[in-house]
């Protein structure tokens, strides 16, 4: 339970390199003379943390946390540096990037960047060796004093309102802005929405309520519950479920999970579909568990279990590039599951 956690506070095919990026941005990060987001800046962000002060479009761009390194890549812009994704999830010893960014590197002809070892928190001392012009944080859970720390290396952007509370959707937009690309963000969106939506069409999905959990087979005396304002069950929502109450009441108070135990399991009876980290035999002991077996998805075995620690199970904590990589195969499942809600 506590490596999901961590793996979720360091959090949760390539997508679409839009035309109109290649002439205002090249795969070294640098930005073209002339280019027509150069007329945006100066700018300034506000954030949660502060306001930030972008005086001329960025050359050298830094990462850090879940997903920032995806919305620059989309957008033709690679990263000096980005945090190691794969480790955050998996707790593998071997630092790297999952499938759907290195797809996109090899598109844009790039080598990966330097890998900034999450395994501690933050590396300021390899973030700072790269000197960046700007660092991207939009979906990050840095603290007052991570924020004012990096500061001291270049401008910071993050998160607007709450930690790891960032939709896809403005994690996109403001990485962007922060970028001088504010309309090539805006075209991203749109394509990403479209893809979402040809990909649900006829799916089923409308009218059932779903949310994103942590069970594990072998303890189910607790679960967890991804709250709404989490990037995982609020992607269920964009796929056309609804969410349940619980879930949108715990996200209002600010929280991104809750737990229940198994005594409270009948606090979960609204959810026709649970989506939960674990593998096969998951389902199988929550409908041998006297206490969880009585929840309708239980009985109905509407449980999709998406894995821990692999591809799948880090690409439905959405980004800008692992959105199209997992969206045809995570719809199936979940269409398969919704099918079985009476």
């Amino acid at each position: 339970m506590s490596r999901i956690r961590t793996a979720a506070a360091l959090a949760a095919g390539a997508a679409l390199l839009l035309s109109g990026c290649a002439s205002s941005a090249s795969t070294d990060g640098s930005s073209t003379p002339g280019a027509a987001g150069d007329a945006a800046f100066p700018l300034t962000i506000t954030h949660a943390l502060g306001e930030t002060t972008i005086d001329s479009k960025p050359e050298r761009i830094a990462t850090i946390a879940w997903g920032n390194q995806d919305v620059a890549l989309a957008l033709g812009v690679v990263p000096v540096g980005i945090d190691s994704q794969v480790w955050a999830w998996s707790g593998a010893a071997d630092q790297g990037v999952y499938e759907w960014t290195s797809a996109k590197l090899d598109e844009l002809g790039a080598d990966v960047p330097v890998l900034f070892d999450v395994t501690d928190g933050l590396d300021f001392e390899a973030i700072s060796d790269t000197t960046p012009d700007v660092i991207l944080a939009a979906q990050s859970g840095l603290t007052a004093e991570d924020y004012a720390t990096l500061s001291d290396i270049a401008p910071v952007v993050a998160y607007p309102e709450i930690p790891w509370f960032t939709p896809w959707r403005d994690q996109i937009t403001i990485n962007a802005q922060a970028l001088g690309l504010t309309e090539e963000g805006d075209a991203l969106v749109s394509d990403l929405e479209t893809q979402i939506a040809d990909a649900t069409t006829d799916a089923g999905l409308e009218g059932k309520t779903a949310a994103f959990f942590y069970a594990n087979p072998t303890d189910l005396s607790t679960v967890s519950l991804y709250t709404g304002g989490d990037s995982r069950t609020a992607f269920l929502k964009d796929l056309g479920f609804d969410l349940p109450q619980v879930a949108i009441d715990a996200a209002d108070a600010g929280s991104f999970y809750l737990d229940f135990s198994a005594e409270n399991a009948d606090q979960l009876a609204d959810v026709d579909v649970i989506v939960t980290y674990g593998d096969d035999t998951l389902l199988a002991a929550m409908q041998a568990d006297p206490l969880w077996s009585t929840l309708p998805a239980v009985k109905n075995g509407a449980v999709v279990a998406v894995g821990e620690g692999d591809a799948f199970s880090a690409a439905v904590t959405p980004t800008a590039l692992s959105i199209p990589w997992v969206l045809s195969d995570y719809v199936t499942v979940l269409k398969e599951a919704a099918a079985k809600v009476q």
